[in-house]
Protein backbone atom coordinates (compact mmCIF):
# COMPACT_ATOMS: atom_id res chain seq x y z
CA UNK A 1 0.00 0.00 0.00
CA UNK A 2 1.30 3.65 -0.86
CA UNK A 3 0.97 5.06 2.27
CA UNK A 4 3.05 2.38 4.49
CA UNK A 5 5.95 3.30 1.39
CA UNK A 6 5.87 7.06 2.09
CA UNK A 7 8.26 8.52 4.33
CA UNK A 8 7.66 12.09 4.68
CA UNK A 9 5.45 14.50 4.51
CA UNK A 10 3.35 15.77 1.55
CA UNK A 11 3.89 19.13 0.18
CA UNK A 12 1.47 20.96 -2.56
CA UNK A 13 2.65 23.63 -4.21
CA UNK A 14 1.33 25.91 -7.16
CA UNK A 15 -0.37 28.84 -8.32
CA UNK A 16 -3.82 29.92 -6.03
CA UNK A 17 -6.77 28.07 -7.59
CA UNK A 18 -4.46 24.96 -8.96
CA UNK A 19 -6.73 22.73 -6.27
CA UNK A 20 -4.35 21.93 -3.48
CA UNK A 21 -6.63 22.58 -0.72
CA UNK A 22 -9.65 20.55 -2.63
CA UNK A 23 -6.77 17.87 -3.80
CA UNK A 24 -4.78 17.73 -0.57
CA UNK A 25 -7.77 16.89 1.42
CA UNK A 26 -9.13 14.53 -0.44
CA UNK A 27 -5.41 12.64 -1.16
CA UNK A 28 -4.95 12.48 2.57
CA UNK A 29 -7.76 10.84 2.94
CA UNK A 30 -6.93 8.36 0.01
CA UNK A 31 -3.69 8.19 1.81
CA UNK A 32 -4.89 7.64 5.65
CA UNK A 33 -2.98 11.38 6.43
CA UNK A 34 -4.01 14.05 8.46
CA UNK A 35 -4.31 16.92 6.33
CA UNK A 36 -3.34 20.70 7.01
CA UNK A 37 -3.72 24.12 4.91
CA UNK A 38 -0.83 26.46 5.40
CA UNK A 39 -2.91 29.54 4.97
CA UNK A 40 -5.42 28.21 7.70
CA UNK A 41 -2.54 27.50 10.42
CA UNK A 42 -1.37 31.11 9.40
CA UNK A 43 -4.72 32.51 9.91
CA UNK A 44 -5.18 30.66 13.02
CA UNK A 45 -1.11 31.86 14.33
CA UNK A 46 -2.42 35.98 13.34
CA UNK A 47 -4.77 35.34 16.13
CA UNK A 48 -7.28 34.20 14.02
CA UNK A 49 -6.68 37.08 11.72
CA UNK A 50 -7.62 36.74 7.52
CA UNK A 51 -4.83 36.49 4.90
CA UNK A 52 -6.29 39.50 2.97
CA UNK A 53 -6.67 41.23 6.23
CA UNK A 54 -2.82 40.28 7.23
CA UNK A 55 -1.66 41.84 3.63
CA UNK A 56 -3.86 44.78 4.16
CA UNK A 57 -2.64 45.41 7.69
CA UNK A 58 0.88 44.45 7.56
CA UNK A 59 2.48 43.86 4.07
CA UNK A 60 3.59 41.02 2.16
CA UNK A 61 6.39 40.30 4.06
CA UNK A 62 5.65 40.18 7.17
CA UNK A 63 3.14 37.46 5.66
CA UNK A 64 5.51 35.73 3.98
CA UNK A 65 8.05 35.90 7.29
CA UNK A 66 4.66 34.15 9.07
CA UNK A 67 4.19 31.46 6.27
CA UNK A 68 7.74 30.76 6.54
CA UNK A 69 7.75 30.13 10.57
CA UNK A 70 4.24 28.62 10.52
CA UNK A 71 5.18 26.41 7.74
CA UNK A 72 8.74 25.23 9.53
CA UNK A 73 6.76 24.67 12.22
CA UNK A 74 4.15 22.36 10.48
CA UNK A 75 7.12 19.75 8.48
CA UNK A 76 7.92 19.12 12.39
CA UNK A 77 4.88 17.53 12.54
CA UNK A 78 4.48 13.88 12.04
CA UNK A 79 3.94 12.83 8.64
CA UNK A 80 0.60 14.50 6.69
CA UNK A 81 -0.47 16.33 3.29
CA UNK A 82 0.39 20.24 3.33
CA UNK A 83 -1.16 22.65 1.55
CA UNK A 84 1.08 25.81 0.91
CA UNK A 85 0.09 29.05 -0.61
CA UNK A 86 0.67 30.09 -3.78
CA UNK A 87 3.98 32.31 -2.99
CA UNK A 88 5.53 30.02 -0.19
CA UNK A 89 7.21 28.13 -2.94
CA UNK A 90 9.01 30.66 -4.03
CA UNK A 91 10.78 31.86 -0.79
CA UNK A 92 14.14 30.25 -1.25
CA UNK A 93 14.65 29.17 2.64
CA UNK A 94 11.06 27.32 2.55
CA UNK A 95 12.22 25.83 -0.30
CA UNK A 96 14.74 24.33 0.78
CA UNK A 97 13.47 23.24 3.86
CA UNK A 98 10.62 21.99 1.97
CA UNK A 99 13.09 20.03 -0.52
CA UNK A 100 14.88 18.58 2.43
CA UNK A 101 11.67 17.05 4.70
CA UNK A 102 9.30 16.56 2.55
CA UNK A 103 7.94 15.28 -0.79
CA UNK A 104 6.85 18.64 -2.91
CA UNK A 105 4.19 18.03 -5.84
CA UNK A 106 3.52 20.91 -8.12
CA UNK A 107 -0.13 20.92 -9.47
CA UNK A 108 0.18 23.09 -12.41
CA UNK A 109 -2.82 24.06 -14.41
CA UNK A 110 -3.53 26.31 -17.18
CA UNK A 111 -4.11 29.90 -17.09
CA UNK A 112 -8.07 29.86 -18.39
CA UNK A 113 -8.67 27.42 -15.42
CA UNK A 114 -6.97 28.97 -12.99
CA UNK A 115 -8.94 32.00 -13.77
CA UNK A 116 -12.42 30.04 -13.77
CA UNK A 117 -11.30 28.65 -9.90
CA UNK A 118 -10.14 31.90 -8.93
CA UNK A 119 -13.41 33.28 -10.26
CA UNK A 120 -15.17 32.04 -7.58
CA UNK A 121 -13.96 33.60 -4.55
CA UNK A 122 -12.84 37.08 -3.94
CA UNK A 123 -10.50 36.91 -1.02
CA UNK A 124 -7.26 36.55 -3.24
CA UNK A 125 -4.52 39.19 -1.67
CA UNK A 126 -2.74 39.33 -4.93
CA UNK A 127 -5.71 39.69 -7.23
CA UNK A 128 -7.42 42.71 -5.54
CA UNK A 129 -7.81 45.58 -7.65
CA UNK A 130 -6.36 43.99 -10.83
CA UNK A 131 -7.50 42.88 -13.80
CA UNK A 132 -7.13 39.00 -12.81
CA UNK A 133 -5.92 37.40 -16.08
CA UNK A 134 -2.88 39.72 -16.72
CA UNK A 135 -1.75 39.39 -12.94
CA UNK A 136 -2.33 35.50 -13.16
CA UNK A 137 -0.79 35.31 -16.25
CA UNK A 138 2.33 37.30 -14.71
CA UNK A 139 2.05 35.10 -11.84
CA UNK A 140 2.90 31.88 -14.21
CA UNK A 141 5.57 33.62 -16.06
CA UNK A 142 7.57 34.67 -12.64
CA UNK A 143 6.94 31.36 -10.38
CA UNK A 144 6.24 28.46 -13.07
CA UNK A 145 10.41 28.15 -13.32
CA UNK A 146 10.11 28.00 -9.54
CA UNK A 147 7.48 25.48 -9.00
CA UNK A 148 9.04 23.36 -11.91
CA UNK A 149 11.48 22.75 -8.69
CA UNK A 150 9.73 20.14 -6.91
CA UNK A 151 9.71 16.93 -6.89
CA UNK A 152 6.93 15.80 -8.72
CA UNK A 153 4.37 17.54 -11.30
CA UNK A 154 1.02 16.64 -11.85
CA UNK A 155 -0.99 18.28 -14.17
CA UNK A 156 -4.40 19.82 -12.24
CA UNK A 157 -7.40 18.49 -14.57
CA UNK A 158 -9.81 20.50 -15.34
CA UNK A 159 -12.89 18.04 -14.11
CA UNK A 160 -13.79 16.56 -11.15
CA UNK A 161 -10.64 16.87 -8.11
CA UNK A 162 -10.82 13.17 -7.72
CA UNK A 163 -9.26 12.84 -11.26
CA UNK A 164 -6.12 14.79 -9.98
CA UNK A 165 -6.18 12.97 -6.78
CA UNK A 166 -5.53 9.84 -9.20
CA UNK A 167 -2.94 11.44 -11.10
CA UNK A 168 -0.94 12.42 -7.88
CA UNK A 169 -0.90 9.07 -5.90
CA UNK A 170 -0.19 7.59 -9.82
CA UNK A 171 2.93 10.39 -9.85
CA UNK A 172 3.60 9.24 -6.10
CA UNK A 173 3.88 5.53 -6.61
CA UNK A 174 6.29 6.40 -9.99
CA UNK A 175 8.06 8.37 -7.96
CA UNK A 176 9.03 6.14 -5.28
CA UNK A 177 9.54 3.09 -7.41
CA UNK A 178 11.85 4.56 -9.47
CA UNK A 179 13.59 5.62 -5.96
CA UNK A 180 13.93 2.00 -5.05
CA UNK A 181 15.51 0.85 -8.26
CA UNK A 182 19.14 0.25 -8.48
Amino acid sequence: MLAQRLNRTIVLVGLMGAGKSCVGKRLAACLGLPFVDADREIEAAAGGCSIPDIFAIHGEKVFRDGERRVIQRLLGNPMHVLATGGGAFMDPSTRALIKEKALSIWLKAELDQLLKRVGRRNDRPLLQNVDPRAKLSELIEVRYPVYAEADLTVESADGPPDVTVQRVLHAIEAGLDQATQP
